[in-house]
């Protein structure tokens, strides 16, 4: 794609090397030629972009034998535009003067064409050969048809295209016919391994007879063998038993011997160790009892000092709970006698002051009261006597 710079109102083009340019102004050819960097008016000027160099068009396409089997062909042409001026003026390679991309699509439309042409001519000649063949030396026939027709073909040079190589890379049938065509052959090399394999199972059979036959002498020669040395073992063991109870015999007398030591030793320090543990019991009972005595004095003791404090606390408390009541009474009665005094002062009849005072101590008396409700008729009732209260 070219690369256009806009400055001023005109259009900056700069080609690359591989990119053919041609420059029309008002129909008028004013650059042409690959590699070109020019000013251009958008406005006037037709562009076109050709490239030249050389293109890989890979293709796949299925073809038929002619006993109806069905292949896949994989190729890859290499061709390029030998003519641009040819390839501009029968496809459409004109790019935009804004941003320099194609307007079409040239390279797609080539392409089309290239893979049909081959298409054709490689269906042609698979058609007329058998699978076997076509699997054996389809691929260069194929090749060298596709480039054959391809070179023959008239379109091409008239467009400016030249095709410069035909690859053929695979020509393979559908994968059940494929594995069909690969089972004779894994037969002959399966029945080249089973007798192989017979055959060393046959030298296999031999060594194992020649190895059998010397274990079997090598096993006589084993128990004659065995035989000497189970004959000398009985020797031996003659010989080990007879030593073995005369060292027995000497070996029980002499431990008689020391478990009789070990006896009278055992006896004489139990005897010992029973003196010394009643000795030992005897101290620790007295110590025990004296311990015992002590702390039966030391608790009397103190039992005998809390008593007595606990005396002398509650003598402390009763006097300072009547102190408290006394003082509480009389001020209580003091100030009786004032509130008394008072209500006397202020002219109040004795039976009001009564009242007033069994009010008091009725209150004091009562039990909690969170809220009161007064119903309109007691408010009423109220508020009348202290209408009356206040008149008078």
């Amino acid at each position: 794609m070219a690369d256009i710079t806009r400055r001023l109102g005109l259009r900056h083009l700069r080609g690359a090397p591989t990119a053919h340019i041609r420059h029309h102004r008002s129909g008028t050819l004013v650059h042409d030629g690959p590699g070109l960097s020019f000013w251009f008016r958008p406005l006037t000027a037709a562009l076109s972009e050709v490239p030249v160099d050389d293109r890989e068009l890979a293709m796949t396409f299925h073809a038929r034998t002619s006993d109806f089997q069905d292949v896949s062909v994989q190729a890859t042409v290499t061709y390029r535009i030998a003519d641009p001026a040819v390839a501009a003026a029968r496809l459409d390679f004109s790019v935009d003067p804004d941003t320099g991309a194609w307007r079409g699509t040239p390279l797609e439309q080539l392409g089309t064409l290239l893979t049909e042409t081959a298409q054709q001519h490689a269906l042609d000649v698979l058609a007329r050969t058998p699978l076997s063949a076509a699997l054996a030396d389809g691929v260069t026939t194929v090749r060298e048809r596709v480039a054959a027709g391809l070179g023959a073909e008239p379109r091409l040079p008239a467009t400016g295209i030249e095709v410069v190589a035909v690859r053929v890379m695979a020509l393979r049938p559908e994968p059940e016919v494929e594995r069909a065509l690969r089972t004779p052959a894994r037969e002959q090399i399966q029945q080249e391994a089973d007798r192989a394999t017979y055959e060393r199972r046959a030298v296999a059979v031999e060594r194992e007879r020649t190895i059998a036959e010397n274990e079997l002498a090598s096993r006589i020669e084993l128990a004659r063998r065995e035989e000497q040395l189970v004959e000398q073992r009985g020797t031996n063991t003659r010989r080990e038993a007879e030593e073995q109870a005369a060292a027995d015999a000497v070996r029980a007398r002499a431990e008689a011997a020391r478990s009789v030591r070990l006896a009278e030793a055992e006896a004489e320090r139990s005897v010992k160790l029973a003196d010394a543990e009643a000795a030992r019991s005897l101290k620790l009972a007295e110590a025990e009892a004296a311990r015992s005595r002590q702390l039966a004095e030391a608790e009397a003791a103190r039992t005998a000092l809390l008593a007595d404090a606990e005396a002398a606390r509650a003598v402390r408390v009763a006097r300072a709970e009547a102190e408290g009541a006394r003082e509480l009474g009389e001020a209580r009665a003091e100030a009786q006698a004032a509130w008394l005094r008072v209500h006397t002062e202020a002219g109040v009849d004795g039976a009001t002051t009564l009242r007033a005072l069994t009010a008091t101590r009725l209150a004091e008396n009562l039990p909690r009261i969170d809220s009161v409700t007064v119903s309109p008729d007691v408010l009423t009732g109220l508020l009348a006597k202290l209408g009356t209260g206040a008149g008078e």
